[in-house]
């Protein structure tokens, strides 16, 4: 079974990633949740359930050193929603959260990423955002950029967008 890690920032979205999980174990994914410390801290009373839910522990810091890895190895990463920060930390290399890091090194292992931004209209002019999506793009990351007005955050689009990258196996 292929591996899919999904990581999640705090922005609203993440509130829905239960069926997000549940959608992509339908497709075949074994899925490993990393979640930001913000994000973390939002959906504490749900960490229980969404670690049953995956069969794995959902993650947001480091292992301290000599801990074992619980998690099986990613085939595929799917980062959504990732939040401005997030993005452009990612794009930066400034690797101070443990999804952050994991998707830095994730580049240079070539592993196939997806990343479906949430960011309000204002953060999407900023100058280093649009810098941060090429910078991405142009190390092989999928970066999906929703186009308003969407009432809703695309999480099948986001998903598409995985089963385009991976074929699960």
């Amino acid at each position: 079974m292929s591996t899919l890690y999904v990581f999640a920032s705090a922005a609203q979205p993440v509130f829905d990633i239960a069926r997000v999980i549940e959608d992509a174990q339908a497709d075949g994914w074994d899925v490993c949740l990393g979640l930001t410390p913000t994000a973390a801290r939002w959906l504490a009373g749900s960490l229980d359930g969404l670690a049953a839910l995956t069969g794995h522990p959902v993650r947001w810091d480091d292992r301290l050193p000599g801990e074992p890895e619980v998690w099986p190895a990613a085939s595929a990463i799917l980062f959504a929603p990732a939040s401005f920060a997030a993005v452009n930390q990612w794009a930066l290399g400034t690797a101070d959260t443990f999804v952050v890091e994991v998707v830095a090194e994730a580049v240079g292992l070539g592993i196939p990423m997806v990343a479906m931004p949430c960011v309000s209209a204002a953060h999407v002019r900023h100058p280093q955002f649009e810098r941060s999506v090429e910078t991405l793009r142009g190390a092989g990351v999928s970066v999906v950029v929703p186009q308003e007005p969407d009432p809703g955050f695309p999480w099948p689009l986001a998903l598409s967008a995985v089963r385009e990258r991976i074929v699960v196996g």
